[in-house]
């Protein structure tokens, strides 16, 4: 599909703006390609938009003393708005945006964007709800770090991961899981084992099978 014609079906602003601010938004438009845990964003400076044309972005904050912890993820169709700082001047914490698997992106630079979003007000909106719609998913990090127990986040991960990939199992070693969740991987090791104690899971090779989903629910829920 031609680029003006996905972004006349993708931007909702499209039909307002000028012919000379489409041709900008398009020419200073960019096929990206990431490869698996390759950084795409790390807050230094104004990256500009990516929307995510296959393949899945992740998105989480750094503590001081190293541990990432996952805010969201990006999957096709999606658009990565945090990693224009310059464009949305309110959002002044950290983030960070790696290639969680391969990805082919569009990536519009920033001074573009930023500058057709100054002279349209329905552009700028756009940008701000669109950053907005995501901090109900950050504002569900925050609660579950703040009011809950490890294991009960543990199982709400493993539970979305299944809903998400639609299987039974989750493909991700205990360090991938545990950098997800802000925390350590003997950690997660040990609440695993008890996990297939209890029968809720299987630790295989591969990852992780879930063996009583209805038991991994009452954990999480």
């Amino acid at each position: 599909m031609p680029l003006e014609n996905f972004y006349e079906t993708y931007f909702p602003f499209w039909s307002v703006l000028a012919d000379a601010d489409k041709q900008l938004l398009c020419e200073n438009t960019a096929e990206k390609h990431f490869d698996r845990s390759q950084p795409v964003h790390d807050n230094m400076g104004c990256t500009g938009l990516f929307i995510v044309r296959s393949g899945r972005l992740r998105l989480y904050m750094l503590s001081e003393d190293g541990k990432e912890i996952t805010l969201y993820r990006l999957s096709p169709g999606d658009i990565c708005m945090l990693s224009a700082s310059c464009v949305l001047q309110s959002v002044t914490f950290d983030v960070y945006v790696d290639a969680e698997e391969e990805s082919d992106c569009y990536h519009i630079s920033a001074a573009a964007f930023g500058d057709v979003s100054n002279r349209y007000l329905e552009v700028k909106n756009y940008a701000l709800e669109t950053a907005v719609s995501r901090f109900s998913d950050v504002m569900w990090i925050m609660q579950q770090i703040v009011f809950m127990s490890m294991d009960k986040r543990l199982a709400i991960f493993l539970l979305e991961e299944t809903r998400a990939n639609g299987t039974d199992s989750v493909n991700m070693t205990h360090e991938t899981i545990a950098r997800h969740l802000g925390t350590a991987r003997e950690v997660i090791t040990r609440m695993l084992k008890h996990l297939a104690a209890d029968g809720v899971i299987e630790v295989t090779r591969k990852g992780i099978l879930i063996a009583d989903k209805k038991k991994l629910r009452s954990i999480a829920y």
